[in-house]
């Protein structure tokens, strides 16, 4: 377990890890950015963020690219259908047939798995835990890490798919909750105010804490809002389309790494985009 985190977060046991998996969740809105998978896996790669985080059937194009100096593949091993305007009838979370040992041939340091939280969906989030509780002895038994995701979402009607509610009591009670079910890394929401978050990662008693990115935000907010939860305790982010959407992906994930890894101020990292 120990030595396969260690290929996830870096020597300072930080990470940024860029989520490449969104087109796993039948989105047309999630395709902007990665529309060219080995244009965006390639780019994304260059840039050596600490890891890359992507489905069974677009993993293979990271794994394909030359030398070793390649970032970490994080396997995404659950797909959920809750991130439209207007929901369909019948929600789900369902799980990829033998995650692990998905992971282990495609040389994977880490598993990432969803705890979603939706207003008036309680299936939905008892689909979550099953999967969890399913998955966590096999991860175990192979020594693969596993990171939750427990994520708050606000009501789809109101505000669209994947949108957060950053409400401290909601998200701190669901990292306890990953973490109670055995999370080795949470991958979690941000709070509406971010000095508050040192009690998020109070909650997760010492287990590595990465803050998800959420919808495309201007790039001084994106780098400031990373400064400010690093500051709070956290390991590190998981940032998707603030990075896959981005006109210089490259420069913003070099950016980015300044911050998480050399403690860079905003003001320094934004100029590392010009």
């Amino acid at each position: 377990m120990k030595a396969r985190l260690n290929r996830f977060l870096a020597a300072d046991g930080r990470c940024l890890d860029v989520a490449i998996d969104h087109g796993l969740f039948n989105e047309p809105g999630f395709l902007a950015g990665i529309e060219d998978m080995r244009q965006a896996i390639s780019t994304i790669a260059t840039a050596s963020p600490d890891a890359i985080q992507l489905s069974s059937g677009m993993a293979p194009l990271l794994q394909q690219l030359p030398g070793k100096e390649k970032p970490s593949l994080v396997l995404r091993t659950d797909i959920a259908n809750v991130y439209a305007k207007d929901l369909p009838h019948h929600l789900f979370s369902v799980m990829i047939d033998d995650p692990v040992g998905q992971a282990i041939r495609l040389d994977a340091a880490c598993l990432c798995i969803n705890l979603l939280q939706l207003p008036g969906q309680p299936e939905v989030h008892r689909a979550c835990v099953e999967n969890i509780c399913r998955i966590k002895p096999e991860a175990d038994a192979a020594g693969m890490p596993l990171m939750i995701e427990p994520l708050v979402m606000q009501d789809n009607a109101v505000s669209g798919g994947y949108m957060v509610n950053g409400e401290l009591s909601d998200v701190r009670t669901l990292v306890r909750q990953a973490v109670e079910l055995g999370a080795d890394v949470v991958k979690a929401d941000p709070t509406d105010d971010l000095q508050d978050y040192h009690k998020v990662v109070e909650a997760a008693s010492g287990i590595p804490i990465l803050v998800r990115g959420g919808g495309r935000v201007p790039d001084r907010e994106i780098l400031q809002r990373t400064f400010k939860i690093m500051s709070q305790g956290a390991h590190g982010i998981v940032y998707g389309r603030n990075v896959i959407q981005h006109e210089k992906p490259a420069a913003i994930t070099e950016a980015l790494m300044a911050v998480v890894h050399k403690g860079a101020s905003p003001e320094t990292a934004f100029e590392m985009l010009s």
